[in-house]
């Protein structure tokens, strides 16, 4: 059974293709089209589905619109009800964003031509995350957590999946929103809401949770498994704070503790009562919220579920996948586990050569291009790594990365300055899995797609000043054996500097989606002041050109 899945109604458009159970190819627009996001988070923007998107999962899977025999899209308008439980924008355009759900088969049969607008399933929002996380996860059975800013009428899912089944426990019905509470704070912490939080949860280190006693008068779990986010006014606590602001104003690090501190409370409150409520020693975590790795590693410490698994696209871009997960596990289809998350594009060595004739550019063939970028880390330069397919998903997971030098402090306000960032925000280490107990405690080992926190032992903080946060803590990446280019890299610059761990961060600047294709590589590179990049086997210098 050939499905395509689609989201299209939030944001973060992205599309997915499975067939015969198995998951062939999964993107963001964002990484075709070049706007970070795919598009705004608004009602009237349903209608911009992602077509690039969608047309290269067909291409992928070598079939045509009309080859299909499912579409899968992540919202059912049916279930949308009134307006009533919104607020500003939302409530006075959401006719549009169920009118043009309503209309998607059409829509899709434009952008599609040969595709039978018959075949097209609306997919409950949060069933979709639900099927991205345990039907994609290695567990088979498991209890299910989805956890964002809303569905349709809905901000939560609790369950349970057997034999590919899902059982609803638990949903929270709008207003009340974990997701949309975080998205608040993060516009009035002067940052772009539906996209900027993870930069809140950075902000939250560097605080206290002083406002928090005042914070679980309205923001509280509930004894059935659901919670309450009364209305908080923010400026009740601290002012708001200016998109230009440079120097961080502690009143906001310590809103942000305050708010973490009490989100991490109530989704441990919810996890407990899931657990009391299955069968399952396992939990599988999806929805926006579900990126948040500091609460992630908190559920983990508390022990109700002694496995957690957490999709990698667990923001709206997996309900791409999820809905054509879905669709395919009602019609039985047995559905093959996500082994990795390099699920986008990739590009042959020829094409990529073609492109660095094109822009007349220097460049070398090393023997073993992991080699070389090792030497380069060694020597203190900064790389962009392209190999492979790219990453689906909001984490660079060494397909499309910068990498540094762990060992140099300085490296932390370095990249952020390649990539125009804040400074307090701290980038990931990628870490040889064999390697990784020694040098990080807490959390789940291995952990390879970068979704919790571990805390960095006392022997090794010195030794990685640049990839230890501010409270002592690190997002890893560990890297085994199944990724042959980049271990061996690795391990090359392991034996150079007894260090097995690199720092790594997003290939891209600030406001830009990462790159995804050999010419934004190029074009990045160009533009920013980065050392060396390893274009597939190719070595482009900065001081050779």
């Amino acid at each position: 059974m050939r499905v395509l899945g689609v989201n299209a109604v939030f944001h973060d458009p992205a599309a997915a293709l499975v067939v015969d159970g198995r998951i062939v190819a999964a993107a963001e627009e964002e990484r075709f089209s070049r706007r970070k996001h795919g598009k705004q988070a608004v009602a009237f923007s349903t209608w911009e589905l992602p077509v690039q998107t969608a047309r290269w999962c067909l291409q992928q899977g070598g079939i045509g619109p009309a080859d299909l025999d499912a579409v899968g899209y992540s919202y059912d308008p049916a279930l949308a009800g009134d307006s009533a439980s919104l607020d500003g924008q939302d409530r006075d355009w959401e006719y549009l964003r169920t009118l043009y759900a309503r209309r998607a088969p059409l829509f899709l049969a434009a952008a599609l031509p040969g595709l039978d607008p018959g075949v097209v399933r609306h997919v409950r929002h949060h069933v979709a995350h639900a099927a991205s996380a345990a039907l994609a996860s290695p567990f088979g059975d498991s209890a299910v957590l989805v956890v964002d800013g809303r569905g349709e009428a809905t901000s939560m899912l609790a369950g349970e999946y057997r034999d590919q089944k899902l059982d609803v426990l638990a949903s929270q019905s709008l207003p009340h929103s974990l997701g949309l509470l975080y998205e608040e704070l993060t516009e009035h912490l002067g940052f772009t809401r539906s996209g900027d939080e993870y930069k809140v949860m950075a902000m939250a280190s560097y605080g206290r949770p002083v406002y928090a006693e005042r914070l679980r008068e309205l923001v509280y779990a509930c004894p059935d498994g659901t919670f309450r986010t009364l209305g908080v006014d923010w400026c009740a606590f601290t002012r708001p704070r200016g998109r230009s602001e440079q120097v961080l104003d502690p009143a906001h690090a310590d809103l942000a503790c305050s708010v973490q501190t009490v989100l991490e409370e109530v989704l441990a409150d919810t996890v407990a009562w899931l657990a009391r409520h299955t069968r399952s020693d396992n939990l599988c975590l999806a929805g926006g919220v579900a990126l948040n790795c500091v609460a992630n590693t908190a559920l983990f410490d508390r022990g109700d579920f002694p496995a957690i698994w957490v999709q990698p696209a667990a923001g709206d871009s997996g309900t791409a996948l999820g809905a054509a997960l879905a669709v395919a596990a009602e019609h039985g289809e047995p559905i093959a586990p996500m082994a990795s998350a390099s699920l986008g594009r990739s590009f042959r060595d020829d094409e990529i050569a073609a492109e660095l004739a094109e822009a007349d550019i220097r460049y070398e063939r090393p023997e073993d291009i992991a080699v070389a970028v090792a030497e380069i880390l060694d020597g203190d330069g900064v790389v962009g790594w392209f190999q492979g397919r790219s990453e689906f998903g909001p984490r660079a997971l060494g397909n499309r990365s910068l990498l540094a030098d762990p060992r140099q402090a300085a490296n932390l306000e370095r990249l952020n300055r390649v990539k125009g960032r804040e400074q307090f925000r701290p980038v990931a280490p990628m870490v040889l899995a064999e390697r990784a107990g020694e040098i990080f405690t807490r959390g789940p080992l291995p952990s390879p797609y970068m979704l919790f926190v571990h805390d960095v032992t006392e022997g090794w903080r010195d030794r990685i000043p640049a990839a230890t946060h501010v409270d002592r803590t690190a997002r890893i990446q560990t890297v085994g054996a199944d990724v042959p280019l980049l271990h061996r890299m690795i391990s090359v610059f392991a034996e150079r500097t007894g260090v097995p761990v690199v720092v790594n961060t997003s290939f891209n600047t600030a406001g830009r989606p990462m790159v995804d294709s050999p010419r934004d590589a190029l074009e990045c590179f160009g533009s920013a002041p980065i050392d060396a990049l390893a274009l597939g086997p190719f070595l482009i210098r900065r001081h050779a050109q």
